[in-house]
C-alpha cells in the first residue's frame, strides 16, 4: 500500500489507549505518517469503547463526525476496539460509514484489511482475524513523562453490571518478559502507570500471583523513575503488596481501589466481595503500614433496588473512609448483564440526585484534606502550561487525568520535571502555589 497519513480518535480507558498506541506503532513501523488532526488524515482510526451505552453512543458519533471529512483528504475509516469486538454482528451492516472493522486484538490485521478494502472497493469485517494479544512496538500518545503499561487483559470477576468479560474475555496476564521489554523500550519515564481491569490478580491465570515479583523487576529498570498502580481490587491487596508499597521508593504511595458500594446487600447483588467493615479495616491497615498513602475509589449509585437508606449509608461510609479522591457514576443498565434483568430499577432522576449528593459529600472531605497542605511545600511533577499565567502539576496523590492538580507559578518550568511548590490556597479538588525550585 502506498504511503498514507493516518489519524486516530481514541476513546475509553487507558487500557484501550495502549491498544491504540500499538496500532500507531504498526503504522509508523510500515513507513506511514501519523497526524493529530483528523481532518488531515487519509485513513482515520476510531478506537472505541463499549463499556456503557453512553460510551457506545460516543463511539458511533465519533465515526459519524469523522465521516464528515470525506469531501477532503479522508479515504477510509477504521473502526476498532471494544465496540466491534462485542457488537460486530449488528454494527457492520448498520454503521456503513466504517470501511474496516477490527477487534481488540487485531493489530497485525490492520494492513491486510486495508489493502483488501482498497483493492476491492468494499467494506471489510476483520474482527478477530488475528484475535490474540500482540506486543508490537507502541507510538506513545501521552505526555512524554507519563506512560501506561497494560499488564493484563480481560477479567476474572463476574460483577453483575459489567460487560468487560463478554468483550475482553477471561483474565490473561501479559508475559513478564514482554512487559519488562516493553517498559524498557519506553525510554526515560517519570511515571509509569500499570493498568489492567484488576492489576492485583496479575499471574493468577498462570497459577500464582506474580504482581510483587513483577513490580520488583520493573523497579530495577533505570529508565523508570516512579510507578503507579491503578485498579486494585480490595480482596487481592496482600500483606506482600503492602510491604512492597512501604519499602520500594519507586512505587507511588497511591492505590485506586474500586469498591462500587459500601452496603453488603447491594455488594452481593453486584457480585462484589467484601463489606464496609472489611473495607474500612483494609484502609486502616494501609494507612498504618504506608505512611501518607493516598487512597482513591469509585462507586456506583442507583443500582437496582438501592434504597434511600442504603444511599445515605454510602454517604456515611465516605465520612468514615475519608478517601483522598473518589469517582461516582449512575448505574447504567446494560443488556447482556445479569443486573439488566433485576426488578427495582431506580429512576434516572433519582440516580442523578444521588450522584450529586455523593459528590457534595466527598467534596467536603477532599477540601478538608487539601486544606492541610496550605502553608506547606509539596513535590509536584509539571504536566505543562496552565493557560498564560502558570503551570499545571500533580502531587503523588493525584493520578493523571482523573484527580485534581497543583496549579503553580514559576519563572519557568519544564514538562516532566519535578518542583518544590509552596501551597498558598486549596479548594475541593486542586492546590495552588508558587514553585520554590526544581528537584533533582
Amino acid at each position: 500500500m502506498e504511503r498514507k497519513v493516518f489519524g486516530m480518535i481514541s476513546l475509553g480507558c487507558d487500557k484501550n489507549r495502549v491498544d491504540g498506541e500499538r496500532l500507531l506503532g504498526e503504522i509508523v513501523k510500515r513507513g506511514h505518517a501519523v497526524t493529530s488532526e483528523p481532518s488531515e488524515a487519509q485513513i482515520l482510526i476510531v478506537n472505541t469503547c463499549a463499556f456503557l451505552e453512553s460510551a457506545r453512543k460516543e463511539a458511533i458519533e465519533a465515526v459519524l463526525e469523522g465521516n464528515s471529512f470525506r469531501g477532503g483528504k479522508l479515504e477510509k475509516i477504521v473502526v476498532t476496539g471494544c465496540l466491534p469486538e462485542k457488537f460486530i454482528g449488528e454494527l457492520f451492516p448498520a454503521l456503513t460509514e466504517g470501511d474496516v472493522f477490527l477487534g481488540v486484538n487485531d493489530v497485525p490485521a490492520l494492513f491486510s484489511a486495508l489493502e483488501e478494502s482498497y483493492a476491492r472497493g468494499e467494506r471489510v469485517n476483520a474482527v478477530r482475524r488475528y484475535g490474540k494479544p500482540c506486543f508490537s512496538e507502541r507510538l506513545v500518545s501521552t505526555s512524554p513523562h507519563v506512560k501506561y503499561l497494560k499488564i493484563a487483559d480481560g477479567c476474572f470477576n463476574h460483577c453483575t453490571y459489567c460487560l468487560i468479560p463478554s468483550i475482553r474475555g477471561k483474565y490473561v496476564s501479559c508475559p513478564e518478559e514482554e512487559l519488562l521489554k516493553e517498559a524498557a523500550s519506553l525510554g526515560e519515564t517519570d511515571e509509569l502507570v500499570l493498568v489492567a481491569q484488576d492489576v492485583t490478580r496479575y499471574g493468577e491465570d498462570r497459577g500464582e500471583n506474580q504482581l510483587v515479583p513483577l513490580l520488583k523487576k520493573i523497579s530495577k529498570l533505570d529508565n523508570i523513575c516512579h510507578i503507579r498502580l491503578l485498579y486494585c481490587y480490595p480482596d487481592r491487596i496482600t500483606e506482600e503488596l503492602i510491604e512492597e508499597l512501604r519499602t520500594e521508593p519507586k512505587l507511588i504511595k497511591y492505590l485506586d481501589i474500586p469498591l462500587q458500594h459500601s452496603e453488603e446487600r447491594i455488594l452481593k447483588l453486584m457480585g462484589r466481595k467484601g463489606s464496609r467493615e472489611e473495607y474500612l479495616a483494609l484502609f486502616g491497615r494501609l494507612r498504618k503500614a504506608v505512611l501518607g498513602i493516598a487512597l482513591r475509589s469509585t462507586f456506583i449509585s442507583g443500582f437496582p433496588t438501592e434504597t434511600e437508606e442504603e444511599h445515605r449509608a454510602l454517604i456515611r461510609f465516605l465520612g468514615e473512609a475519608k478517601l483522598e479522591n473518589c469517582g461516582f457514576f449512575a448505574y447504567s443498565r446494560e443488556e447482556g448483564t445479569p443486573a439488566y434483568k433485576l426488578a427495582g430499577q431506580v429512576h434516572p432522576s433519582t440516580k442523578g440526585r444521588r450522584v450529586r449528593e455523593l459528590y457534595r459529600a466527598q467534596a467536603e472531605i477532599s477540601a478538608a484534606k487539601l486544606a492541610q497542605y496550605v502553608g506547606k511545600t509539596v513535590e509536584a511533577v509539571c504536566d505543562g502550561l496552565d493557560g498564560a499565567e502558570g503551570f499545571l502539576g500533580r502531587a503523588y496523590f493525584q493520578a493523571p487525568e482523573i484527580d485534581g492538580c497543583v496549579h503553580f507559578t514559576a519563572p519557568r518550568a519544564e514538562e516532566g520535571k519535578r518542583y518544590s511548590v509552596h501551597i498558598t490556597r486549596a479548594d475541593e479538588y486542586d492546590l495552588y502555589g508558587e514553585a520554590e525550585g526544581e528537584l533533582q
